[in-house]
Order: C-alpha cells, then sequence, then structure tokens
C-alpha cells in the first residue's frame, strides 16, 4: 500500500488538490475492497469508524484515485459508477449480470490477441479497451430472476 499511498500523495501535492486525513482514510479503506464498489457502499464502510466522512468527500477522492490511476471507473448503464483497484492489477474484461448487476472479471488472452491484431490490420495505435459482456449470471439463472421466453 505504500507505493499506492506515495502516488496518491504526489498526485495531489503536483494537481493542487489538498492532501488530507479523511482522504487517506478513504484511499486506505478503498485500497482494502477486493471487489468492485460503490461510493455509497464504500461510505457505508467508511462511517462505521469516521462518521465525520461525508458521501460527496467520499465520491471526489474516488474520482482523484481514478485520475492517478490508482482506480478504474466503470460507468453503468443506470448513469451511476462503481470503482475498482486499478495499480498493478492485470487487466480483465467484464461479464455484467443485467438482472443483480454483478460484475465477474474474466481474462482471456485469445480476445486480447484478437484486439491487437485487428488494431494492426487497421494501422490503429490501442491506447486502452474495455470488454463489457451483458447477460444474466448462473445466480439470477438458477433464482429464476430471468425467464428465458421475456427477455427480462
Amino acid at each position: 500500500m505504500t507505493d499506492e499511498k506515495s502516488i496518491f500523495h504526489e498526485y495531489l501535492k503536483t494537481s493542487g488538490h489538498k492532501k488530507t486525513i479523511q482522504r487517506d482514510v478513504i484511499l486506505e479503506i478503498f485500497l482494502k475492497t477486493k471487489k468492485h464498489i460503490t461510493p455509497q457502499k464504500l461510505h457505508h464502510i467508511i462511517i462505521r469508524n469516521h462518521p465525520e466522512i461525508g458521501l460527496s468527500t467520499v465520491y471526489r477522492t474516488l474520482k482523484i484515485l481514478a485520475e492517478c490511476d490508482l482506480a478504474r471507473e466503470i460507468h453503468r448503464k443506470d448513469g451511476s459508477s462503481i470503482f475498482e483497484r486499478k495499480y498493478e492489477r492485470p487487466h480483465h474484461d467484464h461479464l455484467i449480470c443485467s438482472k443483480c448487476g454483478k460484475y465477474i472479471e474474466f481474462i482471456n488472452q485469445a480476445i486480447e490477441d484478437i484486439q491487437k491484431q485487428v488494431s494492426r490490420e487497421h494501422g490503429f495505435k490501442m491506447k486502452s479497451h474495455k470488454l463489457e459482456i451483458y447477460g444474466i449470471c448462473k445466480d439470477c439463472q438458477r433464482e429464476r430472476k430471468w425467464e428465458m421466453g421475456n427477455g427480462k
């Protein structure tokens, strides 16, 4: 976590943001998360021990973490965002359940190779990409939250 803290503090200094205890608390708790997290869920965890930290501070800090590449913001179809750790994590793609909203990470080298090949064929220099596949997870299928005939 020391590298992440150093990166964060250096970014705060060079970008003109203030270094605060609240931002350090948010960083530490965010870095302990293993899954995708909404600002609201992170705030809920934080206020157990730090009730003085508001949701807007959490959201702004997550945005700063994304700016300095410690986090990745994922925009959902409903307009909300979730965040995941990014620093020193391998690139991955997502399967997203349209019913419960679950994000399942996966890595597939064949897909990565095809994307690179397509870019080369078109003389395109790829900087980044994301792949999101929407469907119904096996838990929702099992719970019959989704019926085959109606597509909902």
